[in-house]
C-alpha cells in the first residue's frame, strides 16, 4: 500500500507539499511542511507521534 501523499501542511494549510519535496510525517501519515515541523520539534500534534522526512515520490 502506498503512502497518502497529502498536498497541504496541516498546521499552516498554505505550504503546498509536492510528492518530490521536502515534508515531514508521522506513521499515521499526518503531513507537515519543514517549518511548521520544525516549530513543533519534530513532534505531532494529533498523535504525538515522531515527524521523519517523508520519502519522495519521482514527478514524471
Amino acid at each position: 500500500m502506498a503512502l497518502e501523499m497529502r498536498d497541504r501542511c496541516e498546521r499552516c494549510e498554505t505550504a503546498v507539499l509536492t510528492a518530490d519535496g521536502p515534508a515531514r510525517i508521522c506513521s499515521y501519515e499526518c503531513s507537515y511542511c519543514v517549518p511548521c515541523a520544525d516549530a513543533m520539534n519534530d513532534v505531532c500534534p494529533n498523535c504525538g507521534g515522531e515527524l521523519v522526512p517523508r520519502p519522495r515520490r519521482a514527478v514524471g
